[in-house]
């Protein structure tokens, strides 16, 4: 059975990797070194400082792993000015409107990049899963388990909030070639 790609963008990508250079290269020493004078102190069976260190460590360890071996699952997907961004794929910024009249705006990227907070959804989410292919104008129907919305799309770009350009080339367009509408 193929193994289903993620997708993530540019910027969520260099984050992961900012993330996986700080702890091999500042983190892990700093705790390393903490450790090495904890154990220095002598019976380590007591000593809180050791203790914690080497659960640190592990920590530290655990999601170095991930991050390596999740990085190599990722496929990044560079983002760029479409000459026709009138379709939802991979990476757009949708502005939504629901039946009371109340806007929503919203960034589709891959599961390790969302932060509602940041206004930044899955695209396996169920609204970014309604959301992707649709045109500028259609009628959205979100299933969930609290009940269906209905939105209508009135914005598609593929711009950064603050009106940059989002990097690279774009992704998927008019031909569908990958999940997601990316490439």
């Amino acid at each position: 059975m193929a193994e289903r790609k993620s997708y993530i963008t540019r910027s969520g990508f260099e984050k992961l990797r900012a993330e996986l250079e700080f702890l091999w290269k500042e983190e892990r020493p700093r705790v390393t070194h903490a450790v090495s004078v904890a154990a220095a102190l002598g019976d380590r069976s007591e000593n809180a400082d050791y203790i914690y260190g080497k659960k640190r460590l592990r920590e530290i360890d655990g999601r170095i792993r991930f991050l390596t071996k999740r990085m190599d699952e990722l496929e990044v997907v560079d983002l760029g000015p479409r000459a026709n961004a009138d379709r939802v794929y991979f990476g757009a910024w949708v502005e939504l409107e629901d039946e009371q009249g109340e806007r929503v705006r919203y960034q589709l990227v891959g599961p390790d990049e969302f932060d509602a907070a940041q206004g930044r959804i899955s695209v396996e989410s169920p609204v970014g899963r309604a959301l992707m292919g649709k045109r500028l104008d259609d009628e959205v129907l979100v299933r969930r388990p609290r009940g269906e919305l209905r939105f209508t799309i009135v914005a598609i770009d593929y711009r950064q909030p603050d009106g940059r350009p989002s990097e690279g080339r774009p992704a998927g367009g008019a031909s569908n070639d990958g999940p997601h509408g990316a490439p």
